[in-house]
């Protein structure tokens, strides 16, 4: 199936980030909808990461939301088709309207031309929840070594390579 080069969604009618799968294989999605239009895009852990912190930033900088009322966290629609992979992220806004917008640009072998891009547009809310919602799931996966910051598998020993190879159960509380 040939993917169209742009696909806009105007106005959103939601953006959510989240993950499918145990702590350590989990794959994170980036999804949104507009009318009867559902787009889903497989991102790395590090897209969803630097995209909460990104978007923080330019609220921030922009003055925040004018809600008081909790975040609208919205899951995943399933089941969970996603459209391609992620390449780059970015991220713009439009003082007139505005609106912030999340470009994504499809992965694809650099002989593979063109590529899709996807723009998403939402208010300053959908964002904030965005954001919120990007930080919650990248948290959530696997605890880290507190002396070389590499993840610990859940109920195995960690061979740290900063503690002269010693192996050390750490407390991973359940997680």
């Amino acid at each position: 199936m040939s993917l169209p080069e742009l696909i806009e969604l105007s106005r959103a009618d939601f953006v959510a980030i989240d993950t499918i799968g145990p702590p350590g294989k989990r794959t994170f999605y980036l999804q949104a909808a507009q009318d009867d239009l559902l787009i889903t895009m497989v991102i790395e852990k590090e897209h969803a990461a630097a995209l909460s912190i990104a978007i923080q930033g330019m609220l921030e900088h922009l003055g925040g939301i004018e809600s008081h009322s909790p975040l609208p966290i919205t899951p995943l629609v399933h089941p969970v088709d996603p459209l391609f992979r992620a390449g780059q992220l970015g991220l713009g806004y439009d003082k007139d309207a505005d609106m912030i917008v999340i470009l994504i640009e499809e992965l694809t072998p650099e002989e593979q031309q063109p590529s899709t891009t996807v723009h998403i547009w939402a208010n300053r809310v959908q964002m904030a929840a965005l954001a919120h919602q990007a930080s919650i799931a990248v948290a959530s996966g696997r605890p880290t070594c507190p002396l070389c910051q590499e993840p610990i598998e859940p109920d195995e020993e960690h061979v740290c390579i900063r503690d002269n190879g010693r192996k050390r159960l750490y407390e991973t509380n359940g997680e």
